[in-house]
């Protein structure tokens, strides 16, 4: 019998919540140790999944794109009737594969690192750790789940904890900096949702269909022939199955294959619908496109993040920097690009355009900040231009550049945010130009300080220097972007990258460099070195990103097989959708 070890890493935390509701308010360092000890196992547990990731049975999907899956839960969660619609099943449905078994080593390890970052919270603790541990399963369900709908409801409920999160612990403007975020993310929300409903009533489920309709005996049959399957989908489309015994899904594997939507529905590649000459199925892509976006913080929809990051407490501006826009790069490729190729290919170019524009944007807005945690927003913003680059380009070098860039950003967002926070528990400032001259009164902040920056703008031996550069050979091999185009994303690329050299340099400058002085003298005496448990935190995490750096295999071995299957579907798909849904 196989161990739910999915649903263990997902829920658990919801255990440990519940647990700390029955401890009184005051045994603070009790609710904090059981944090500490839950996320504890659930790297345990995902450790021994790698241990076995590709020792384990592939659950075999025989849909497009989803080709194997591993550690596979799936059983009905909710179902019922849409009168003359037909039946609505909803699954819970969770599975790993290639991309999202390296977002989800980072989710714990980020969340592990803010929940360390976590012990200096003062403010009403048993609440802030409960909700800690809600946002925990959140963030990991959001990954694991491949139903559309119960990812949706992992991926949105996100916005309830982390509104309570930066509104009540954050800074003076926490809450209109939470309200903000939450408007922002809504509306993006709202976006995903109307496609999600369009392709819940467009797909079906042939298995369940055929046994609602009599046709397939058995209440599971995983191992119903192809030619079974194939049989039904005739019968779909030829109207021989009575639209009432039609089981309406959500599961992600099953909206890959065109075969599973009724004929001239919606999003149905036979589809006659049309929105300004574009075909319904683009449109759901470029809909579920801007939704991702919103929560990518890809300019100009990313006016959200730097006041969150400005107003949110250190520990969860490292989650939110560190995983949470990386749900939305996710969201992007497990749903619009693997439902939608045609549309990955029809807009692939003016996905790359789109990136270099925000990247170059972001990194001149950096470059003006004078507060810290607000240049490293706009530098979040500007890597996450190159993810898109990444993903545009389509192909294998490039997404598994992306890939990397998100699991690189994830470790080094971290980073800097520890830094930040270091500076500030000392003087309850950020502003760069108050600080002259700290490597000679801090020497070991100065190190540590140095080495961030140095991973931030991609210098080799660190992981965002193979992320940039699987990016940038994608780009020039790609066949979405044409000649001129290429030698642009090289320009352009190299000048995001310059920038983003220019104000982590310039900053270097301004605070460590030359003489030592402060905006207030006072602050001297406050100004102490980085203490042992604070250089423990920071000596982990650039130790992972010095081994991604040196030894980019542990993680591209992960993906390699998973990602070269994507584009090439991707590639092969689309390109015969984009043919049909313009011959119609």
């Amino acid at each position: 019998m196989q161990i739910p070890i999915l649903s263990l890493i997902t829920w658990l935390p919801v255990g440990s919540a519940c647990v700390n509701l029955l401890i009184p308010a005051h045994r603070r360092n009790l609710h904090k140790a059981i944090v500490l000890l839950t996320l504890s196992l659930q790297v345990i547990c995902f450790v021994w999944i790698l241990s076995q990731l590709y020792a384990a049975a592939a659950w075999q999907t025989n849909q497009p794109l989803f080709n194997s899956l591993y550690f596979v839960e799936k059983c009905s969660w909710l179902r019922f009737s849409l009168g003359n619609l037909g039946i609505l099943s909803v699954n819970y449905f969770l599975g790993l594969d290639g991309l999202n078994v390296g977002l989800l080593g980072l989710a714990l390890f980020v969340l592990s690192i803010g929940a360390v970052a976590s012990w200096s919270i003062k403010k009403y603790v048993k609440a802030y750790f409960i909700l800690y541990l809600l946002l925990n399963t959140l963030i990991i369900g959001s990954l694991v789940a491949l139903d559309f709908l119960l990812f949706y409801i992992f991926f949105e409920l996100t916005l309830v904890p982390i509104y309570f999160l930066i509104g009540l612990w954050g800074e003076a403007n926490g809450p209109a900096a939470a309200t903000k975020f939450f408007l922002y993310t809504l509306a993006g929300a709202i976006l995903i949702l109307v496609v999600l409903i369009g392709l819940g009533l467009s797909t079906y489920d042939p298995i369940a269909t055929g046994i609602q309709a009599g046709i397939l005996k058995g209440s599971v049959l995983e191992n119903t022939a192809p030619e079974q399957i194939v049989c039904i989908q005739k019968m779909i489309q030829n109207n021989q199955i009575a639209a009432q015994d039609i089981v309406h899904t959500f599961e992600v594997p099953l909206m890959t294959n065109t075969q599973n939507f009724i004929p001239h529905t919606t999003f149905s590649i036979t589809s006659i619908q049309s929105f300004q000459g574009y075909p319904m199925r683009l449109l759901g892509f470029f809909i579920l496109l801007i939704g991702f976006m919103i929560k990518l913080a890809i300019a100009p929809l990313h006016n959200w993040l730097p006041d969150a990051h400005v107003q949110a407490p250190t520990p969860i501006s490292i989650v939110l920097a560190g995983i949470l826009l990386k749900l939305g790069a996710y969201g992007l490729l497990r749903t619009a690009y693997s439902i939608f190729p045609e549309g990955a290919i029809h807009f692939g170019f003016w996905i790359g355009v789109i990136g270099i524009i925000s990247g170059i944007y972001a990194a001149l807005n950096a470059l003006a900040m004078q507060d810290l945690k607000k240049m490293i927003a706009y530098s979040s913003v500007a890597h996450m231009g190159f993810f898109l680059v990444g993903i545009g380009s389509l192909t294998a070098e490039g997404m598994q550049g992306a890939l990397y860039q998100l699991i690189s950003h994830g470790l080094i967002a971290s980073l800097l945010f520890l830094v930040v926070a270091i500076i500030y528990s000392r003087t309850q400032d950020r502003t760069i130009q108050n600080y002259s001259g700290l490597a000679s009164q801090m020497p070991y902040y100065t190190v540590i300080s140095l080495i961030a920056f140095a991973a931030a703008l991609g210098t080799p031996g660190f992981s965002t220097f193979i992320a940039e550069l699987l990016i940038l050979l994608g780009a020039f091999q790609s066949s979405v972007y044409n000649s001129v185009w290429k030698m642009g994303i090289g320009i352009l690329g190299g000048l995001s990258i310059f920038l983003n050299t220019t104000y982590y340099v310039w900053t270097i400058q301004r605070m460590f460099g030359g003489k030592f002085s402060l905006r207030f003298p006072d602050w001297t005496i406050l100004l102490r070195d980085i203490r042992i448990k604070e250089a423990i935190l920071l000596i982990a995490v650039i130790i992972t990103v010095v081994i991604l750096g040196i030894f980019p295999n542990l993680l591209l071995s992960l993906s390699k097989d998973s990602i070269k299957l994507f584009v090439d579907q991707i590639y092969q798909i689309g390109k015969a959708n984009l043919k049909t849904v313009y011959n119609l």
